[in-house]
């Protein structure tokens, strides 16, 4: 019968196989394969779901929500919409955008900071008519720096410090990681802007990136509510903002008729309706920016401010209920508590108003609702939803609200008044009660496959330690350094976790790495904090390939890279990033 120990590199091993397959979902082959644990007796029976009721699991899906109200209020928008200009050069504009989502990754979850960057980024490009490729990866590598800078910025960063509790008795502070996650980020994106780019090839054309990503456009109406109307303002005003928001306004309707041309020198009176084209997240930025309402949301109690609003988008096939009738007369408002905002006709404008407008069988509606209300209203219209296009209605009034629920969860925990878990947990409470995130925005905010792939790996970490498996491959790393300076030890455990962070999740690589340091400081008498902040900062360097991190995935298609693009430019950082932090990590953390 094999050992306990032989059993675990077993099913480590055959982790890292299926992984490298990417046949099976990784969280799918994580579970699996602590069950096997348990059947085999490396798991204790008891302890098979322990690592669900871990406190770095509740921290990583409490972080998720917090991204998600902070977006959901506009907080991030407020800075993002200021960064770009198409006219910098491209070495400066690169600098700004990345120093920017490190920053924003440092507090939010990474993978959000992308989002809600990337299509900024591609708008510059498309303006500064070059390819979205040559910036997109340094946006990237740039939120992965951004992440190692505090507690929260990145799942390995609390992982590794709940190891530390379970390990060493006490876990790192928020800014524990700031000195070298500051250091390696800023070295970081001094090479991405300067030199890292140009390694990069200029494969994708504007022409490809508006034919994959551009969605389409819409004539809408956007309705002056009591506080959005001033005496003194007309609609020409208001072409500075739409502009910049890439919205043309096509004219105002008052009293239920268009005025003459497109009304640009009227004054602008509470119930007038504008009449705008653009695309979905164009006509939300423009509506908020100039403190509009969408059609209809004078029978709604809270406006565009109320919580949950989204817009989708569905294709109206022959025969729909909706076919040769309007919004108005199917009263899809009264009986759906839904407001048909836009109607995209084959890039033709129209000049019926949008509740007037006979809809034909082609057209395509753009719908704004609660989720569950929008998908009912599509189910009674009789029209077909079209995947992956629904946008947030982003409720601009409460930013300084939400931002400061999160600054004062931060200062609690930074004090030591509540753990961490609590008091995000109670900034999430307070996202829901202002209507940031809804009940459904709570459970659709969480990665779950992130959630089961480390609570299915913690448990198998522990018997990774528990049967000598971390100790035997410390004791390798040291024979493999012996006779070598301490700090080439370091180096060679970091080289080992950054390695297996290019091919594994991050989480994974962690959870292998954590016991290894752990045995390496107690083998060679050296301080412990260091090897783990070595594990941490390595463990989230997945630079050379597209499957390390799930944000070099997320820019693969829109910027046109193969898979020897990320190599590239990521090898030599993944090289500065070792020389900058070894001789951080001996400075902060002295051996």
């Amino acid at each position: 019968m094999p050992s306990d120990q032989t059993l675990v590199f077993v099913l480590f091993g055959a982790i890292l196989v299926l992984l490298l397959w990417g046949r099976f979902r990784y969280d799918l082959v994580a579970f699996g394969a602590l069950i096997v644990a348990a059947a085999l007796g490396v798991v204790p029976a008891d302890g098979v779901f322990s690592g669900f009721g871990h406190s770095a699991v509740a921290i990583i899906a409490l972080v998720l929500i917090v991204s998600r109200g902070l977006t959901s209020s506009g907080a991030i928008e407020l800075v993002a919409a200021r960064l770009i200009d198409p006219d910098r050069p491209l070495p400066l504009h690169i600098a700004i955008v990345a120093a920017a989502a490190a920053a924003l990754s440092a507090v939010i979850n990474n993978v959000a900071a992308l989002a809600l960057l990337m299509p900024l980024d591609i708008e510059a490009a498309n303006s500064s008519k070059r390819s979205p490729g040559q910036s997109l990866m340094p946006l990237s590598f740039a939120t992965i720096l951004g992440g190692m800078i505090t507690l929260i910025g990145t799942p390995p960063n609390i992982v590794i410090s709940e190891y530390r509790q379970d390990a060493l008795g006490a876990p790192f502070a928020m800014f524990d990681f700031a000195p070298v996650g500051l250091a390696v980020a800023v070295a970081g994106i001094a090479y991405v802007s300067a030199i890292g780019w140009r390694l990069l090839p200029a494969r994708a054309s504007i022409a490809d990136y508006e034919q994959e990503v551009r969605r389409g456009r819409y004539v809408a109406e956007l309705r002056v509510g009591d506080k959005g109307a001033d005496d003194k303002m007309i609609v020409q005003d208001l072409y500075p903002r739409a502009d910049e928001a890439d919205v043309h306004i096509l004219g105002l309707v008052r009293g239920g008729r268009r005025r003459p041309g497109l009304g640009g020198r009227e004054t602008l009176r509470p119930g007038d309706f504008l009449v705008v084209e653009g695309e979905p997240k164009s006509i939300e930025s423009f509506m908020g920016q100039a403190g509009l309402d969408f059609a209809g949301s004078e029978k709604h109690e809270g406006g565009v401010a109320a919580p949950g609003l989204t817009l989708a988008e569905a294709i109206v096939p022959e025969g729909a209920r909706i076919e040769n009738r309007t919004a108005r007369s199917l009263g899809l408002l009264h009986r759906q508590s839904v407001t048909l905002l836009g109607v995209a006709r084959e890039g033709r404008r129209f000049r019926d108003r949008v509740q007037l407008l006979p809809i034909r069988a082609g057209d395509v509606l753009l719908l704004l609702g609660t989720p569950e209300r929008v998908s009912a209203a599509m189910d009674w219209l009789g029209v077909l939803p079209i995947e992956g296009r629904r946008t947030e209605v982003i409720q601009r009034r409460k930013a300084g609200l939400s931002i400061g629920l999160f600054v004062m969860a931060v200062g609690l925990a930074v004090a030591g008044v509540l753990p961490l878990a609590v008091a995000l947990a109670g900034s999430v409470i307070g996202y829901v009660l202002l209507g940031l995130v809804g009940g459904r925005d709570v459970y659709d905010s969480i990665e779950w496959k992130v959630i089961v792939l480390l609570a299915s790996l913690i448990p198998l970490a522990e018997a990774f330690e528990r049967t000598g498996g971390a100790e035997l491959l410390a004791r390798q790393i040291t024979a493999w350094t012996s006779g070598y300076p301490a700090w080439v030890t370091l180096a060679a455990l970091m080289v080992v976790t950054m390695t297996l962070s290019d091919f594994l999740n991050n989480v994974a690589t962690t959870l292998i790495a954590a016991p290894i340091a752990v045995s390496i400081a107690t083998a060679t008498g050296a301080n412990a904090d260091t090897y783990l902040m070595g594990v941490a900062v390595a463990a989230s360097c997945a630079f050379l390939t597209p499957i390390g991190h799930k944000n070099n995935t997320i820019i693969l298609g829109p910027g046109g890279y193969r898979f020897g693009d990320y190599w590239r430019i990521g090898l030599p950082l993944e090289a500065l990033v070792i020389a900058v932090a070894v001789p951080m990590l001996l400075v902060v953390w002295p051996l």
